[in-house]
């Protein structure tokens, strides 16, 4: 299998990082310049407001929107500048849960999460708070900030909460697993000081893993330096741009060429592979094509289809995906494919086909929250297993965490994905003005029905002597043809002249009515 990473950096406004497989799209990353990217970034913050309800602070963080911080997010170390024992703080709310049993963790309303305190008995106004960004804000709500800090190096993540060593769960060889945890015990990280190999440190030499962390501890100290020097609110550590953090995140032995269409782009990836992963550094390839990269890969309709509601398989069926302000549903459709089997066999095949797409279409769309999917009915336990097994395959490679749950008895596949950034769609459309994002409009009878009532409304008004109403062309036409007989008899039982008038360059749903009294004074009708 032929694995590639393409890096469109022609625009400066937007970069695109794209990896296939044999030809077809498996991962697709953006950034755009106009878009704040504070997730990775690390502050020194100032809370400005406490929740008791939530049980949550908010924390200015000197980006102009206060950030989000919950109390399952505090690490135990706040409890000691509060003046209290962690130690004694768990055993406490261990003994709260024994005598009321109800008691349930972060997601449970207003109530704490077990073995924390009070956010109030942690923080006062003012306080000042080291916080690293988790989530992008989305809508009107701020990003999600946290106190459990991380620093991702190529093979290490620096976890200073922590204060131990441990590996990547990812990395599931028990001999494998050992030999790094020696290795990081031999390296002797400084006390106070938490380490966890990442996937990517699977199979790396002391040497390599030795590297990576003399430069963690490096930036660890630029780090402390700054949070002492400088006034909340300001920020400490920002993270890479998307390039570098795409390559150090993703790139493996496996990758056969990164190819990278922007000179000055191409120029850091060099720079940050020769430094950082020298193993790499004959892999980086410079685009001179004359062709747009994507284009040469034929990666644009790719990114087309990302967008649309239907997605075809390849074995046939379809799945369909709509997004909802609450979770995505996912719907499996088996069209017309068919096998000679049986009817249970084709919705199995058909399923499985649609368990990989959907892992893959989740990871394109970068589609997170609660996550839907409506399979094809199968009457077999054992093929139910299967297919959810598969899923949770299929959902390995994504980078983001995940959690998926048995078969509901309703046949609904319910999923979990974290939503770190905004998902491709809200990053590239927004909502329609014609139809407020419902993806229809009113057709030109339910209009033309609207328009009447509003006339009957103004009628009954004492002063009303002329209605001037505009609306699109189509609603003007139905009225003028199938309500001429009603139009009628509004005017010559009331003593209002109503005069249409029909315009193109207006949405469906366009209705403006202009009433005035016998002086040409405007009328308010009542709402």
């Amino acid at each position: 299998m032929k694995k590639e990473m393409l890096i469109n950096a022609s625009q400066s406004e937007e970069i695109r990082i794209a990896i296939i497989e044999d030809g077809r799209l498996e991962e697709l990353y953006t950034e755009r310049a106009s878009q704040d990217n504070y997730v990775g970034n690390i502050y020194k913050g100032k809370v400005v407001n406490l929740e008791q309800g939530i049980q949550a602070a908010f924390v200015d963080f000197g980006v102009g929107r206060n950030g989000f911080l919950h109390i399952s997010d505090v690490e135990p170390r706040y409890y000691r500048l509060a003046g209290l024992d962690p130690e004694e703080v768990i055993r406490q709310e261990q003994q709260r849960e024994r005598r009321n049993p109800k008691r349930r963790g972060p997601d449970s309303g207003g109530l704490r999460p077990r073995n924390k305190p009070p956010i109030q008995d942690l923080f006062q106004r003012g306080d000042e708070v080291l916080v690293q960004v988790i989530k992008e804000g989305i809508g009107n709500k701020g990003p999600t900030l946290s106190t459990y800090i991380s620093i991702p190096g190529r093979y290490l993540v620096l976890m200073p909460a922590l204060g131990r060593v441990g590996v990547s769960r990812k990395i599931e060889d028990e001999t494998e697993r050992r030999r790094l945890k020696e290795i990081l015990y031999e390296l002797k990280p400084p006390k106070g000081l938490g380490f966890i190999v990442r996937t990517a440190g699977a199979g790396r030499s002391r040497r390599e893993l030795s590297r990576d962390l003399a430069y963690l501890l490096r930036l660890w100290k630029v780090i402390v330096r700054r949070i002492r020097q400088i006034e909340a609110p300001v920020d400490i550590y920002e993270e890479s741009d998307i390039i570098i953090r795409t390559i150090r995140d993703i790139v493996t032995s496996d990758i056969d060429a990164m190819i990278v269409d922007g000179e000055p782009a191409y120029l850091r990836a060099k720079e940050f592979l020769k430094l950082v992963m020298p193993r790499q550094a004959s892999c980086l390839q410079f685009y001179q094509g004359k062709d747009p990269l994507f284009h040469k890969y034929k990666l644009e309709e790719e990114i087309a289809q990302i967008h649309r509601r239907q997605v075809p398989l390849r074995e046939g069926g379809s799945i369909v995906i709509d997004q909802t302000e609450a979770l995505v549903a996912i719907d499996v459709n088996s069209g017309s494919f068919r096998t000679d089997d049986s009817a249970e066999e084709t919705a199995f095949r058909v399923n499985l086909a649609a368990a990989k797409e959907i892992a893959r279409q989740i990871r394109l769309r970068d589609l997170g929250g609660v996550i839907v999917n409506d399979f094809i009915d199968m009457r077999r336990e054992r093929n139910r297993r299967a297919l959810e097994n598969a899923l949770r395959d299929f959902m390995k490679r994504d980078r983001a965490r995940t959690k998926i749950l048995r078969t509901s008895p309703f046949g609904l596949i319910e999923m979990t994905r974290q939503r770190v950034r905004t998902n491709l769609k809200k990053t590239t459309f927004f909502e329609c003005p014609c139809c407020s994002g419902r993806g229809s409009v009113k057709t030109a009878e339910s209009m033309a029905l609207d328009v009447v009532r509003m006339l009957m409304l103004a009628a009954q008004q004492p002063n009303c002597r002329s209605a001037i109403l505009r609306v699109h062309e189509s609603v003007a036409s139905y009225l003028n043809n199938q309500k001429r007989k009603t139009l009628s008899d509004l005017e010559s039982e009331g003593t209002m002249s109503i005069e249409i008038r029909g315009r193109e360059n207006v949405y469906p749903e366009h209705l403006e009515l202009e009433c005035r009294d016998d002086k040409g004074n405007l009328l308010r009708l009542p709402t």
